[in-house]
């Protein structure tokens, strides 16, 4: 975090506009030295506050007159050294030359805090942004300021992401992720997880996201919620109506609802939270404090707790008071800007009131206060009475300044003067004990062990007096909840298809769930929901099958034996689907060949099941062969090898497909609609010697002859073939190096005009020779044919 100004010169900057409107400023030579203000800044950003103060005072006290800039960098450097009497007068020098802006006592808040932090809280420094330290006050990256207490946190994993609370109405995105769905139609159907959205509409119009209206509870989850957690689900649904009451200005219909939701729910500090805000938004400020000190004083370092404690004195226009608490709420969560802001509207106006008026830009409720009289500290008149002497100094030592103020210590409440004088007579003092030792009433309270003092406040009817005083602190000694062990039940979590565990769940828009593939299986037929008929169209077109992470989740954890036991099964399946030898599914459809592609358009829903399982199981092979009238389907054929798939929203496909190896069927088989075959691989038998030689020359001499029938083709013809097959393959100098001999003789049979029967028959061959003859025969009589 960046602690002021980065340079000396900027803060030489600061004061130069205030020179021309008669605040005095160095001027000529006499001007401070460049290299001892950059040897300040560097002790200041070295964490040397002291340092960087006594240089700091040094410069100013060479100058004939004292420049603004410096004056608040020093100010800045005493309040960091815990110096606090002297910073406050260098402020004060500094508002004296021009107008004090709230912005320009960051460090002095921030000091503050960090006094409370270490000397009252007792809290370990922090450790980085987002860090608060705070036992329960913390909060996650990018979340609520306010964070949320550990009692109150819902049992892992059943927590909103967005509100971190108990879900309700939980709704699954198509990432896969649970939301409430308040939370998920607040945000617009975008993850805050994983931050993403809904793909676009295929449909005409596309809008860019499903409509937030639209989304649906999980009925899985939903219901394991309401079977769980029944008195807690109630109390969600109690204050998410009071929110909506609360939305419309029905303020006291809200506040009945909170009453209700508060006697149902275990932990109670969120709504009792909840409670004061809305107190303090009817005006009943001093219901709203009774709140607060409830929460402070059970959850001591929970920043909301401090947060409506201050919004409730605020509202009482109790400001010094409303100042701790906003300093409390900084030293718990130093990264909360809004609140330091505050404390330092609440600062520039109660110790430099002479100087600058910040009234109008303070919050509402401090604009309406009626009983705050605007205090005016007895050691800024001192100050201001007591200029810089001859020998250039700017003040006299402020301690002296403060024990003769001491003397004669003014009528008025003097908060600075107090807290100055606390700090010199004992460092060990802060600020919390300093206010609550001030003869006002309103401020003797100490900020722990005022039970006692809740006895004096006024209790509302509605709400019976130990309710506040033991809910809060009986949930503050509760556990983190959990789920109870003899609810969990493995038939919440079955699959309505195959009435098995679910295995990868996953949610469908209209709120059901059901395993991957068995929903993938149900799509392949009809592209609506099986329990609920609802169209899923734009579900089946985007492919987004993601898993319900909290489902899985939960399962993982509470019904890990059975989960042991259903992936088991799964995976003995996928080992017998991905055998290349036994049940080896069949495309019946064509004649297909090794090497040459083979486009499909696939749409029937037994195909589609079976493509779908040749990818998931990471072979991408299957056999395609001829049908048969007596035996479904041709005793050879050839594999194919899946190279690409591209599908339509309607589930169709398109699938790019190349040959891979020739194969003879054993025996012919059946699986969930699609033919399948126990198969043996063909390869050819080779030659050597003067066979060899003998085929070296067929093939040499067939391959020449194939390619003058082609050459010899109309340009049309090739142009189609060409599209279809591609180029032929060339010539191999080794026709025996693959099982399936060489690629262009393939090719070549897939583009003659001849019948599948006899294609077939020659697929089945083992012999390269019989089948460069039977080509050849082929060729001389294609070539005889042709028309002249």
């Amino acid at each position: 975090m960046e602690l002021g100004p980065a340079t000396g010169q900027q803060a030489q900057q600061r004061s130069h506009p205030q020179a021309s409107s008669g605040g005095g400023g160095g001027g000529g030579g006499g001007g401070p030295c460049p290299e001892m203000l950059q040897v300040a800044e560097e002790a200041f950003r070295g964490g040397q506050f002291a340092l960087a103060a006594e240089i700091l005072g040094s410069q100013l006290a060479e100058l004939p007159q004292p420049e603004r800039g410096l004056c608040l960098r020093q100010g800045d450097a005493l309040a960091r050294a815990g110096r606090m009497a002297e910073a406050l007068d260098s402020y004060s020098a500094a508002a004296r030359l021009a107008r004090l802006r709230p912005e320009e006592l960051r460090e002095l808040a921030e000091s503050f805090a960090l006094i409370i932090r270490d000397k009252e809280l007792r809290l370990p420094p922090r450790q980085g942004p987002g860090d608060t330290g705070g036992g329960g006050g913390g909060c996650l990256e990018g979340a609520d300021p306010l964070g949320d207490p550990t009692c109150c946190r819902p049992p892992e994993p059943l927590g909103c992401p967005l509100c971190l609370r108990l879900l309700y109405e939980p709704v699954t995105l198509h990432c896969g992720h649970t939301h409430c769905k308040r939370c998920a139609q607040s945000g617009g159907g975008e993850c805050v997880r994983c931050a993403s959205r809904r793909p676009a509409s295929t449909s005409v119009p596309s809008p860019a996201a499903q409509p937030p209206a639209c989304l649906r509870v999980n009925v899985v989850l939903g219901s394991l919620l309401e079977k769980w957690f029944p008195a807690e689900s109630r109390a969600r649904r109690l204050c998410v109506e009071g929110d909506a009451l609360w939305e419309r200005q029905e303020l006291a219909a809200a506040l009945e609802k909170y009453h209700q939701a508060l006697e149902l729910a275990s932990c109670k500090c969120l709504l009792i939270a909840q409670r004061a805000e809305l107190c303090t938004a009817m005006k009943n400020h001093q219901q709203a404090l009774y709140d607060a000190e409830v929460l402070c004083r059970n959850k001591p370092h929970w920043p909301k707790g401090h947060y409506v404690k201050a919004q409730a004195l605020s509202g009482l226009g109790r400001i010094e008071e409303a100042l701790k608490e906003f300093l409390y709420c900084v030293a718990l969560n130093p990264e909360w800007s809004s609140m330091k802001m505050e404390a330092q509207k609440i600062m520039c106006e109660m110790f430099f009131p002479a100087f600058e008026n910040v009234h109008d830009s303070l919050t509402t409720p401090f604009c309406n206060r009626t009983s705050y009289t605007r205090l005016k500290p007895a050691f800024l008149s001192s100050i201001n009475t007591q200029v810089s002497g001859e020998d250039g100094s700017a003040a006299e030592n402020s301690k002296e300044t403060i024990m003769r103020l001491t003397k004669n210590p003014s009528q008025e409440t003097d908060v600075s003067h107090h807290i100055m004088d606390s700090y010199f007579e004992d460092n060990k003092k802060t600020l919390g004990i300093v206010l609550s030792s001030l003869p006002t009433a309103s401020l003797k309270r100490k900020f722990s062990n005022d039970v006692g003092d809740l006895q004096s406040l006024e209790i509302p009817s509605k709400i019976p007096r130990k309710e506040g005083e033991t809910t809060c602190e009986k949930s503050a000694s509760l556990p983190l909840r959990t789920i109870p062990a003899n609810l969990v039940d493995a038939s919440d979590f079955e699959c309505s298809l195959c009435m098995r565990l679910f295995y990868e769940p996953v949610a469908t828009p209209c709120g059901h769930t059901f395993c991957l593939k068995c929903l993938e299986r149900c799509l392949d037929h009809n592209p609506h929901c099986p329990l609920c008929k609802e169209k899923l169209s734009e579900f089946l077109a985007s492919r987004t099958y993601k898993k319900t992470v909290l489902t899985e989740e939960l399962i993982v954890r509470y019904l890990p034996e059975e989960l042991s036991e259903r992936k088991k099964v799964y995976e003995e399946e996928m080992k017998e689907l991905s055998n290349l030898n036994q049940d080896v599914p069949i495309f019946v459809c064509t004649m297909a060949f090794p090497t040459i592609p083979c486009p499909l358009h696939v749409f029937e829903p037994r195909y589609r099941l079976m493509i779908r399982r040749c990818m998931e199981t990471g072979t991408k092979q299957f056999g395609m062969c001829l049908a048969d009238e007596l035996k479904g389907f041709a005793d050879y054929g050839c594999m194919l090898e899946v190279r690409d798939v591209k599908f339509f929203p309607d589930g169709r496909s398109v699938v790019d497909t190349v040959g891979v190896r020739r194969f003879r069927v054993l025996s012919h088989g059946q699986r969930d609609g699609y033919n399948t075959a126990n198969i043996e691989y063909l390869e050819d038998k080779k030659v050597e010697g003067a066979e060899y030689e003998e085929l070296v020359r067929l093939h040499d001499s067939v391959y020449d002859q194939a390619v003058a029938w082609f050459t010899s083709l109309k340009d049309n013809m090739k142009a189609q073939i060409l599209n279809h097959f591609g180029p032929m393959p060339g010539k191999e100098h080794e026709p025996q190096s693959n099982p399936s001999g060489p690629a262009w003789y393939w090719w070549l049979l897939a583009v003659l005009p001849l019948e599948n029967r006899a294609q077939l028959a020659i697929l089945a061959m083992t012999s390269l020779k019989d089948r460069l003859i039977a080509i050849r025969r082929v060729l001389i009589f294609v070539t005889r044919k042709r028309p002249r």
